[in-house]
């Protein structure tokens, strides 16, 4: 079942909400002593190996978040470290920073019936009781919150901050339909900040300005690269790359800059001009984790009243929040 991006919190009695997870969807499956998760990623093909903990604890078939817990809320950095296909290494990490499945549906009940065909209110209460019977006091195993209350959902924005991915809210009347998006939306964190402008990329096969190349200064007065945004008018790009390139040169980024080694680089991600560091550009974005935009991020108002120099990384730390206290 897929969710909707929408911009506000749906309102009525229709709707139930639950908070948005930072982690994989996973789909955990047990037949016997047979335990299978079918986590939302490709990259995770064989299953259970990189979350033997949560695999062991595993009691029946539900759909639930993986998650890996870190200061008080999720790393989305560390859960990707997963990815590594050495046992060893998932080993360690898993000491280091075991992962927790949260759970939010049951769609197999512990008889073996099929759940999908009951609106969400039942399955709901099924799974609390299912996790009350089989779950509960597991170090691995979670259940996540949900309430009808509009009043609770804004107040689970309000209260964890930048550090929750969102809220979900899901039509209480509705059976589980794969791959539709008609009954679950969802309302994520989006922010904002104050970025130089260290570099640009042409479009592919283009002579215009494809994206920006967005820094901030640490506290070594180094700029470092942070991400990019590409949502540039198709109106504005002439104008845009002629005010670029006139900028072309160094000293670009001064600390970590793009191309640098990554699983996910590409060939063209060493492909990019240096700017002297004179443009200030707002940006919307909704993750700042690791160091870096998760994703790219959103062209709001050019800063000429901002000195790029008052682009530092310190405009982005996150307010404090345990979201740990969110779950039973």
């Amino acid at each position: 079942m897929e969710a909707l991006s929408v911009d506000a919190i749906p309102a009525g009695e229709a709707w139930r909400y639950e908070p948005k997870w930072d982690g994989f969807r996973c789909l955990a499956f047990r037949d016997g002593a047979k335990v299978e998760l079918h986590v939302d990623c490709e990259l995770f093909s064989d299953r259970c190996r990189q979350f033997r903990k949560i695999a062991a604890r595993a009691a029946g078939l539900r759909l639930g978040e993986v998650v890996v817990p870190a200061d008080g809320a999720f790393s989305f950095d560390a859960i990707l470290q997963r990815v590594h296909p050495a046992p060893s290494r998932i080993r360690k990490l898993a000491a280091e920073t075991p992962a927790l499945l949260i759970v939010f549906d049951l769609l197999v009940d512990a008889t073996g019936e099929l759940l999908t065909g009951k609106p969400l209110d039942e399955r709901r209460r099924d799974l609390e009781q299912f996790y009350r019977k089989y779950c509960r006091g597991s170090p691995n195993i979670r259940l996540s919150p949900s309430s009808t209350s509009l009043e609770q959902a804004k107040e689970w924005l309000r209260r964890t901050g930048a550090k929750l991915d969102g809220v979900i809210a899901k039509r209480r009347d509705f059976n589980y339909r794969t791959g539709d998006r008609s009954g679950m939306q969802k309302i994520k964190n989006f922010r904002s900040a104050d970025c130089v402008v260290g570099g640009f990329r042409y479009n592919e096969n283009s002579p215009l300005v494809g994206s920006l190349l967005l820094g901030l200064y640490d506290r070594k007065n180094r700029l470092n690269h942070v991400g990019f945004t590409s949502t540039i008018k198709r109106e504005d790009k002439p104008a845009l790359t002629k005010k670029v390139k006139s900028l072309a040169g160094p000293p670009g980024f001064t600390g970590n800059a793009p191309g640098g080694p990554s699983r996910w680089a590409t060939k063209r991600s060493g492909e990019w001009v240096p700017l002297k560091p004179k443009l200030v550009v707002e940006v919307c974005y909704d993750h700042f984790t690791g160091e870096h935009f998760r994703h790219g991020t959103r062209l709001l108002p050019w800063r000429p009243d901002k000195a790029p120099k008052q682009c530092t990384i310190d405009q982005l730390k996150q307010k404090k929040a345990n979201l740990m206290t969110l779950l039973d």
